[in-house]
């Protein structure tokens, strides 16, 4: 009877329970979500002018982009490569080495004394007379960094050789004129030790040969050591002494003339300002290995003889028994007089343009 009695509870309950209970009718099926095509974008190109273009949407552009100046204009717009405009930049330490030759060799030698008292006795270019030039081949080595893409720096060592004192020169005749002497020995070397600063172009005039050089100026300043060795000036004419009269017949003995005058001037060394100019064009091989194909103007100061010349002569006396002028009336003394000035120099500036070719290895 209980559990007759207990389920008729329950019962109750439950019916109770329905009579309150609200449930939601489905009178039609869910919908199912609706997807709409979104639509294309539509681009429409702006002329120079400001206004819409009504040309055809522009193609995808495909394939590889275009260089830098390229006429392609797919896009209606020019691309640069960064892989191309940095592939010569500088960067980090470098080595270079580099070989020139001299085009062209500017100055020559002059004497200081030629206003000195007696200073045609000494032969010399009392006339500028340019240096002689043979094959000059300088050479450089040079260490250094790039500071950025566009900037380097480097010092460098330059050596030049292959020139010297002229072969012929002007030497002062004693009455306010020139006469011809001959010149031998005076080779001429110079050695320079410099900093140098060098900039690239390229962004004022973009890279030229598609990319594959690079424009560059350079500039350097610094301390040239200037040598040249000792040096002989020979002139060959016969001078007439002061006082001398042709037609009358001196004393025997007599100085009457002088010729043969040998002039031994003594190298010296100098130390002078130097600068350098320098345009080129900059290239890449593999491996990081740079090429500097340059014109270069290198001014080396002054070259200096040491101011000491020995003057050697062959003296004529009077035989005193015919008039000067005469067959007879003159003979060769019995030895040389010698002569020796001190502080009288020779000296003259010293230029160079040079076009060479500067390997650099970088690190």
């Amino acid at each position: 009877m209980k559990k007759i009695a207990i389920f008729a509870v329950f019962a109750g309950l439950a019916a109770g329970s329905s009579a309150f209970a609200v449930y939601p009718v489905y009178n039609q099926q869910p919908m199912q979500p609706q997807y709409v095509q979104p639509m294309q974008p539509q681009y429409v190109p702006v002329t120079g002018n400001g206004t819409l273009s009504t040309a055809a949407n522009p193609n995808r552009v495909t394939g590889a982009v275009p260089r830098v100046g390229s006429s392609a204009a797919a896009a209606g717009r020019q691309y640069y490569q960064p892989s191309d405009y940095d592939r010569l930049a500088d960067s980090g330490l470098y080595i270079g080495l580099s070989v020139g030759y001299t085009m062209s060799l500017n100055g020559g030698m002059r004497a200081n004394y030629q206003n000195e008292k007696d200073a045609y006795f000494a032969p010399g270019a009392f006339a500028t007379a340019n240096y002689k030039k043979d094959t000059i081949l300088p050479l450089q080595l040079s260490v250094g960094a790039a500071i950025n893409s566009d900037i380097r720096v480097d010092f460098s060592y330059s050596r030049y050789s292959g020139f010297s004192y002229p072969d012929h020169v002007m030497t002062g005749d004693g009455v306010g004129g020139y006469t011809p002497a001959i010149a031998t020995g005076g080779a001429i070397s110079s050695t320079a030790t410099m900093l140098n600063l060098y900039y690239n172009l390229d962004s004022y005039t973009g890279y030229m040969a598609g990319g594959a050089l690079r424009p560059y100026v350079g500039v350097g300043l610094g301390i040239a050591t200037n040598t040249i060795s000792d040096y002989l000036v020979y002139d060959p004419e016969f001078y007439g002494e002061y006082g001398i009269e042709d037609g009358i017949t001196y004393p025997a003995g007599t100085l009457t003339a002088i010729s043969d005058i040998y002039a031994y001037h003594a190298g010296g060394t100098t130390e002078q300002l130097a600068y350098m100019l320098e345009g080129g064009l900059s290239t890449e091989l593999e491996g990081g290995i740079k090429l500097d194909f340059f014109v270069r103007w290198t001014g080396l100061g002054k070259v200096q003889s040491s101011g000491s010349i020995v003057v050697s002569q062959t003296e004529w006396l009077s035989t005193g028994m015919a008039p000067i002028g005469t067959p007879g009336s003159e003979e060769p003394g019995a030895y040389d007089s010698v002569f020796h000035y001190t502080n009288w120099y020779e000296s003259g500036n010293l230029g160079t343009l040079d076009l060479g070719v500067r390997m650099r290895i970088q690190f």
